[in-house]
Formats: C-alpha cells, structure tokens, sequence
C-alpha cells in the first residue's frame, strides 16, 4: 500500500502522472517501446527483461531448490556471495531480511577488496563445508574475479584440486569467460542469467534467487509477490491502482522541482533493501548532468535539518515502528512523502518490482536514460593503468600528500589537521549540495558507528544530505551518479591500508601472483578520486595509517 502527502508538489504530481497517461508511457513501456526514453534503441530493447522475470523465473524454481539441496546433503552448510554491485546487493538483502531458515545455509557477502576484510572473513569460514557463488554479469569483473582466485587456491589447499569444483558455483550471463572457467574448473553448477537486463534490475533473475535459495527463501511465494506488483504497474496510472506510477511520477517531479534527494526512512527489518534501492536510483538517473540522489542509513531528524531538496520514502513492515512520528512532523513541515507498508517480508518481491518500473518512469519523467552507464569505465580505466603500471614498476604512481598529520595523510590540499580539511571542504557547500563519504576501509560495526556519527553531525551543521559507501563497491553502484550528475557532491573519500596485504594468484590455482588485494583496492581508490577531480568535483583524500573507527570520529566538523 503506498500514502503520499505531497503538499505543494501534488499539483505537479497529478499533471505529470496525467501526462504519463496521455501519453500511454505504461502501455508502451510493457510494448517494450524504446522512444519511452530515447530515439536510439541501443541499451534499450537488450535491457527489459526484467519486465518478464516474475513470470519466467518461475520455471526455475524447482531446479533451483533441487540444486540446495544436494549441496547440502554433500556437507556444505555455509554459502560465500563474491561480487559486486547488482551481483551482491540483492542478496544482501535477502540474508538480512529473511535470514537463513532452519536447515539450510548461513550466507555471507563478500563485496570488499580491502585486505583486511578478505582476511576476517577466511577467518570465520570453515572452506571444506563452504559454498562461494561467483556472480558477475559480464564474467569480467576485476573484483569477482580476485576473490574468486584468492579463495579457489585456498579451498584447493584445503580439499585437494580435484574437490574445489565442487564448492563453487557461478552465476553469469551466457558466453562470458566466466561460463567457460566454472565449466572448465568443474563447477558444481553454472547458473546462466537472462543477458537482457542490467545488473542493478537483476535481482529477481538467478543474480538473487540462487543465493536466496541456499538460505532457504520461500521463491514461488517471492515471484508470486512480484507478479502481483507487475501487474499493477500494467495498469493505466490515470485508474489510481498503480503505486509504481504514482512513484515514479513522485520521484520525476520532484526531482525536476529541485527535491532530487530521496531520503529512505526503514523500520529495522527492511533497513537493508535501502542497499539494493541505492544503486537502482543512483546508476539509473545521475547522468547526463542530472540525477537523484538516494539518500540510505541517514538517522531521521527533526524538520529543521533538512534543506527543500527533499523527498521522503518511508517503508515499513507490519508491526515495527517505521519512524511514523517523524514522517508526520517532515509532512506537516511541507516535506513530500510517501510511505509503504509490507504486511510481510515476502512483500519484497513486490518492492523490488514496483521500484524498478518506478525508477524507469522517474527517467522517463526527467528525460534520463536509465539503463545505461556512460560513466562507469573512466576509474576502471584509470585503475587498470595503475596496476599495469605496477606489475611492471613494482609500485602504484606516486600521489604524495599536501600535509601529514599524524596518523594521516591529506591529499591534495593544505591543511594541518584532518578536521580542519573537513571544515575547509564543508564551507564550500552551498544549498542543494549533498556529502559523499567513500570509505575505502574494511566495514565492522566500529566504523559503522563512526560514519553514521560523522554524518548526522555534517547534517546538523550544513543541512546537507550525506551518503556513505564503502570502496570499492559504490563504485558499481553511486559512483556513476557522482561523475554524472550536475556536480553538487562533496567528497570525502578515505582510504586505509591492511593489517596485513594478501596476494591475488594470477590464475586459479597458480602459485604466482603480480597484483595484492591492498594495492587493487587503492588503484581504484586513486583511479576515482582522479576522475571526480578531472569531472570538477571538490574532493578531499585521507589516507588513514591508524585505527580507522577512531581516525573517523576526529572529522566531526
């Protein structure tokens, strides 16, 4: 069910959701018509699969409960997810939702290179009992691929070369080399993906069902869900029943009113789907000089902390407190809102659905294309020359700090102490501005902590949106929005090295290695604050050699 208190935005509302409706935007978007979005049918009529996935999944179902179930009737009762971006949000949402049912696997994702995370995961993994599910899209993925060397070599140490096959699985689009490495190292199974949709609109394809089945999801009733809510969506918006109309028409009228900061406020059980939502508005609308900005893990505030750049999204679960009081008091401040409430966790499939036909109208509506991500290879391209340059020259290119203070290095500006660098690049922002912290240190509760802190009191001080995300996985998600929207960010991107750094093998099972998960991790590191720099975004680098959580709660500005 979705409430929206719009206020003096819901004139605009009404007349755009009128124009969708003369202009037969759902009808043609379920035709698969291209010019929804643009003349050009290219990353268009190979994108809208997922239009299909609540049906066609369902043949799945059967093999994919088939599939858990011999692997764990051979032992294995842990799952490892190695991937990034669309690859592993889905199913981080799923284990943190659902949970793992009784009987069935625990699953953990692994969307970190940073040493230190690599290591603290091996650490609590028993490898002869594991499963590790490498997913990746395009089969290619520098990342993916790392881990999945790393951890091939070490459950081959542990079980012998010829029982490794059995603990990995792959899920890739058709003809990767990725499809073609699992059959060849034999794999337990080679899951392949339907190749036409994007990775952020996959998750209800095997991207997210072959984890959720591990952990014992309940699929038919999640795709039942998902049928229900693409049904709805078929409906003619002018009818009233067709919430991802109504959504996508809030979001693409707001966002052309200026409040293009989607502000998620979640109850506790659903907290992570605002993960999974981040990199579907993000990567499908900030570009081409424009975007929306979803604003996730921000502690809701009273009405005075908040500038008019906002929109409110408010979801819920049925029996948990969804912060009602605070939504009411945004909406009787004149703040747009919009509230969903699941009768249960199953309502996922629905959200999941809903969102995605939201956010291809909300293109729509702002003239973006939504499906693609014109801005996503320069850092990958930055970053595959810096490691170039490292395997021949031993060494990353030098960036040498501006100051050096303590236990940190100051990238790039003048400044004597790390909290007065924050203070230097706060005072440049102006209203309508948002912070971004790109974190490229190992995530723990700690430094969870620290980061929700340092935000709320960058809010309270500039009543500017923030957003955080750990590196290098934003970059498969918020990062095309950072280089492609109209350039408001402010960034603060940390980097921390690793207690100790670990080895990539060149190849499965190779003894030789040229490459260190702390040297990718900073490649990229380096790669993006060089392009956000090139793009004229205002950017502050810190490089953290001390404890990161405690390093962190010295910015508060």
């Amino acid at each position: 069910m979705i409430t929206a208190h719009l206020g003096t935005l819901e004139p605009l509302v009404t007349d755009t959701l009128a124009r969708i409706g003369a202009e037969s935007v759902i009808e043609r978007i379920w035709q698969r018509d291209h010019t929804v979005w643009s003349d050009s049918p290219q990353e268009i009529e190979n994108r809208l699969g997922w239009l299909d996935l609540p049906d066609t999944m369902r043949t799945e179902t059967e093999r994919l409960r088939e599939f858990a179930a011999s692997a764990r009737l051979d032992g294995l009762s842990a799952a490892v997810l190695l991937g990034m971006g669309g690859s592993s949000l889905a199913p981080e949402v799923f284990i943190k939702t659902f949970g793992a049912a009784e009987g069935f696997m625990n699953l953990s994702v692994l969307d970190s290179t940073h040493p230190d995370a690599v290591a603290a995961l091996e650490r609590r993994l028993d490898l002869e009992r594991t499963l590790f599910i490498v997913s990746s899209k395009s089969g290619g993925t520098a990342e993916t691929l790392s881990m999945f060397k790393y951890f091939w070599n070490r459950v081959a140490q542990t079980v012998g070369d010829d029982g490794a096959g059995r603990h990995f699985v792959a899920v890739t689009d058709p003809g990767t080399s990725l499809e073609t490495l699992g059959r060849s190292l034999g794999f337990r199974e080679v899951f392949q993906a339907d190749p036409n949709l994007g990775g952020r609109y996959s998750a209800l394809s095997h991207f997210g069902l072959v984890p959720a089945s591990l952990i014992g999801v309940d699929l038919d009733r999640l795709l039942a869900s998902a049928t229900e809510a693409a049904r709805a969506s078929a409906e003619p918006s002018a009818t009233g029943a067709n919430a991802a109309a109504t959504l996508g028409a809030v979001l693409g009228a707001c966002a052309n009113a200026g409040r293009d900061k989607a502000t998620f406020v979640t109850s506790p059980g659903l907290a992570s789907f605002g993960d999974w939502v981040e990199q579907l508005i993000a990567e499908s609308t900030g570009k081409d000089g424009r975007g929306i900005l979803p604003v996730v893990g921000e502690p809701v505030g009273t009405p005075d902390l908040y500038g008019d750049d906002r929109v409110f999204i408010g979801l819920s679960l049925a029996g948990e407190d969804g912060d009602d009081a605070a939504l009411d008091a945004l909406a009787e401040a004149g703040h747009p809102v919009v509230r969903f409430e699941l009768a249960d966790v199953y309502g996922l499939g629905a959200q999941m659905f809903l969102w995605e036909m939201a956010v291809a109208l909300a293109g729509h509506v702002t003239g973006i294309h939504p499906f693609d991500q014109p801005d996503v290879e320069a850092a990958k391209v930055l970053a595959r020359e810096a490691i170039a340059a490292y395997r021949e020259q031993g060494s990353l290119p030098a960036e040498e700090p501006t100051a050096v203070a303590g236990d940190v290095d100051i990238l790039g500006i003048d400044e004597v102490s790390p909290a007065a660098a924050v203070a230097d690049l706060l005072s440049a922002g102006q209203p309508g501005d948002y912070v971004s912290i790109q974190a490229f240190v190992p995530p723990d509760e700690r430094t969870d902590a620290a980061l929700a802190a340092v935000r709320v009191a960058i809010r309270g001080a500039t009543r500017m949106a923030t957003t955080v995300g750990y590196g290098p996985r934003f970059l498969h998600s918020t990062g095309q929005l950072h280089k492609g929207d109209s350039g408001r960010g402010l960034f603060i991107q940390m980097i921390s090295d690793g207690a100790e750094d670990l080895a990539v093998p060149d190849d499965a099972g190779s003894p030789t290695s040229s490459l260190t998960f702390g040297v990718l991790t900073s490649a990229e590191a380096s790669a993006d604050r060089r392009v956000l720099l090139d793009r004229g975004r205002r950017v502050l680098g810190l490089r953290i050699r001390g404890d990161v959580a405690s390093t962190i709660g010295r910015l508060t500005p």
